[in-house]
């Protein structure tokens, strides 16, 4: 039989073989929607003990050993985030709750607007009627941004609500970063000799250039659009830069959310609108061509249209933690098919 497959054309084996890739991948999603949420648990946790494993590291530099850098490292990760769940969350979600409030308000000041704009383009007879689409878009709008919000508050009071997720993710975080090494060496033992340490060091160099220079560059992102909003004495500055540092996690999608922004507070101040996206914009093309080189240095080689691509898949897989490991995952895949392709696997 092995024979017989090995005569036919590749493109015919292929042929044949495509349908049970196929239903390997169904099965596998089956699979995985099953057990999501541990999945999604174990993901966190991993994500988590990547990211702390950098300050231990930097503290057995210094001379301290392993398990107190642990222990040391832990307890002050502990303490900033309980910090922040006193101070900044509370204050993020009671801004979230109050545009939930204002945005009818907001919407209907954009109606009126655009009825003025209308009148003035009717008494110059101009060819231009927005009084339909006005209503159409703004309705539209409303239920997307309701839909939004929903399931952001939905997500964030899951994640922070279940005490027991969160210990569990604290615990199970605490020994990826304790015996992580151990627990990566025993799985990439199944790997051939000569391709296992390449994939575990490729992983490695990708979520370490995705994550350490992304989460870096969205939060200067962050910081400095919440302080421009302030400046510009934006409404919900706050919530706002807050969210535009979470979208700048991802790449392409900070300016998908200055425009949201932007068209949001145009529809309550045209004016204040377009300030929000002159100086929001001016922040982040500052950020894409001198910080972003400097941090990122390109690490991805992805196409734009891939990273689009992976996102929306990561999204529609994994959610949340999805987008998150998507575009790492698609220029490890990438950087693995280029060196089968140039033969440099080896």
């Amino acid at each position: 039989m092995i024979a017989l497959f090995r005569n036919l054309p590749k493109y015919i084996v292929w042929t044949l073989a495509f349908p049970v890739f196929v239903l390997y991948g169904w099965l596998a999603l089956l699979i995985f929607n099953y057990f999501q949420p541990l999945i999604s648990l174990f993901i966190a946790s991993i994500l988590l003990a990547f990211i702390l494993d950098y300050p231990v590291k930097f503290l057995q530099k210094k001379g301290v050993l392993r398990n107190n850098a642990v222990v040391l490292v832990f307890l002050i990760a502990l303490v900033i985030f309980l910090a922040l769940a006193i101070t900044l969350f509370p204050l993020i979600i009671e801004q979230l709750n109050e545009f939930s409030k204002r945005l009818p308000s907001w919407i209907d000041s954009g109606i009126k607007q655009l009825q003025i704009l209308n009148k003035w383009a009717v008494t110059r007879n101009l060819p231009l009627d927005l009084s339909e689409v006005a209503t159409k878009q703004t309705e539209r709008l409303s239920g997307q941004i309701d839909s939004v919000t929903g399931k952001f508050l939905g997500f964030a009071l899951e994640t922070l609500g279940s005490v027991l997720n969160l210990f569990l993710t604290a615990v199970l975080t605490f020994y990826l970063v304790l015996h992580g090494e151990r627990l990566w060496d025993g799985i990439f033992q199944w790997f051939p000799p000569h391709i296992g340490p390449i994939v575990r060091r490729s992983l490695r160099q990708n979520f370490h250039n995705y994550f350490i220079g992304q989460s870096t560059l969205a939060a200067l992102s962050g910081v400095a659009i919440t302080l421009a909003f302030l400046a510009l004495q934006v409404p919900l500055a706050l919530l706002f830069g807050f969210g535009l540092g979470v979208m700048g996690l991802f790449p392409l999608m900070t300016g998908v959310g200055i425009s949201l922004v932007g068209l949001l507070l145009a529809l309550q101040n045209f004016w204040l609108g377009i300030k929000v996206l002159l100086v929001a914009f001016t922040i982040d093309w500052i950020n894409a061509n001198f910080i972003a080189p400097r941090i990122l240095g390109g690490f991805t080689g992805l196409n734009p249209v891939w990273i689009l691509v992976s996102l929306l898949l990561g999204a529609k897989i994994g959610g949340v933690l999805g987008l998150l490991i998507a575009v790492p995952l698609a220029s490890f895949i990438k950087s693995t098919a280029d060196s089968l392709r140039d033969g440099t696997w080896n």
